[in-house]
C-alpha cells in the first residue's frame, strides 16, 4: 500500500477499518482496552477482558489486519499496541469526528443496558450525538434536562445514558489522543422552537 500523504487508498482502508470496529462491539472493546493498556500480550488480554484465548488470538489478528493494532514479534511473547485512530465524516455540512472515545462507548454497549437500548432504539448516530452532550455534562456545564431535551430522549432515559457516557468521558479523556476533536454540544446553538 502506498504511504503518500493524502493517499486515497490509505484513507479508504482507514474508513473501512473504523466501520468494522463500529459493527462489532467486541472488536471496539478490544481495541480501546489495548489503547488504554498501551502494550499487552495475549495472556493479558485474556485475563483483562475475560475472553477465551482463541477469541483473543482471532480478534487481535483481525485488528492487526485492519491496521488498527501493531504486533511486535521481536520477542517470543508477542505484544500488541493500538494505533490511534480518528475519522472525520462530513455529510452536507454535518461533521463528526469518530475517536476512540466513541469506540469505547460502543464497546461497552453489550454490558450496559442503557447504551445497548439507546443503540437498539435509535442507532449508533444517537450514541454519537449523546456523546457530544456527555462531554459538557461530565464537566458540569450542561444539565441532564437540557441534554435530554436536545437529544429528544425521555428524561429518565437521558439521565441513564448520560451517566453511562460520563464514565466513558472521564476514563477516555487522558487515553484518547483525539479527545479534543469530539464535537462538544456546548459549542452548538440549542435547537429552536418547542
Amino acid at each position: 500500500m502506498s504511504k503518500a500523504a493524502g493517499d486515497p487508498e490509505r484513507a479508504i482502508n482507514g474508513l473501512m477499518s473504523v466501520a468494522q470496529l463500529l459493527e462489532e462491539p467486541r472488536l471496539a472493546r478490544l481495541y480501546t482496552y489495548i489503547l488504554r493498556e498501551d502494550e499487552v500480550t495475549i495472556d493479558e488480554i485474556v485475563a483483562g477482558l475475560e475472553m477465551p484465548r482463541t477469541t483473543a488470538y482471532s480478534d487481535t489478528s483481525t485488528l492487526v489486519d485492519l491496521g488498527v493494532l501493531a504486533r511486535d514479534e521481536s520477542q517470543k511473547t508477542h505484544t500488541y499496541t493500538a494505533v490511534p485512530i480518528s475519522l472525520t465524516a462530513n455529510l452536507d455540512g454535518d461533521e463528526y469526528t469518530i475517536t476512540p472515545t466513541l469506540l469505547e462507548a460502543f464497546g461497552r454497549s453489550p454490558r450496559d443496558q442503557d447504551l445497548d437500548l439507546l443503540i437498539e432504539r435509535h442507532g449508533l448516530g444517537k450514541l454519537a450525538a449523546a456523546l457530544t452532550y456527555a462531554v459538557p455534562y461530565a464537566e458540569g456545564e450542561i444539565s441532564e434536562r437540557v441534554a435530554g431535551r436536545e437529544l429528544d430522549l425521555q428524561h429518565a432515559f437521558a439521565i441513564a445514558v448520560l451517566q453511562a457516557l460520563r464514565d466513558v468521558v472521564h476514563e477516555m479523556r487522558e487515553i484518547d489522543p483525539y479527545f479534543e476533536d469530539i464535537r462538544n454540544a456546548r459549542n452548538q446553538p440549542p435547537k429552536t422552537g418547542e
